[in-house]
């Protein structure tokens, strides 16, 4: 029961994440709004990862990929890749905000890039736990 009642929190957090991303790319163009709830999405999705790991040993999980079924490979995959790609986001971003337009375009394919792969966490993470 107790395995079941964190799954559910940890799918209820993914969803309002994955809602703020799309109300945070929804205010792209509002410096105000779109900075803070991107912000939210990055610091909220990596305490995220870290609760799963605290929860359920997801890395000592993970390690093992020759075992693991392929679409908990997959899933793994994509949320280190979006992690790893928060930090681009928050370069760019920080260079952006900064007035230096010429990360502009890079911002914004790293921003497609960041919303395609968390939504294929989030879509996955429904078959992966």
């Amino acid at each position: 029961m107790e395995q079941l009642n964190t799954a559910l929190l940890f799918q209820v957090q993914s969803t309002v994440i994955v809602i703020i991303m799309f109300v945070g790319l929804y205010w792209r163009r509002n410096r105000k709004k779109h900075v803070p709830a991107m912000l939210t999405v990055i610091i909220w999705d990596i305490l995220l990862v870290l609760q799963i790991e605290l929860n359920r040993g997801a890395v000592a999980k993970a390690v093992k990929v020759v075992s693991n079924r392929m679409i908990l490979n997959i899933h793994v995959g994509l949320a280190l890749s979006t992690v790893l790609i928060y930090f681009a986001m928050l370069y760019t971003g920080g260079k952006v905000l900064k007035n230096n337009l010429s990360y502009r375009k890079k911002h914004k394919w790293l921003g497609l890039l960041t919303v395609t792969l968390r939504l294929l966490t989030y879509m996955t993470s429904f078959f992966a736990a």
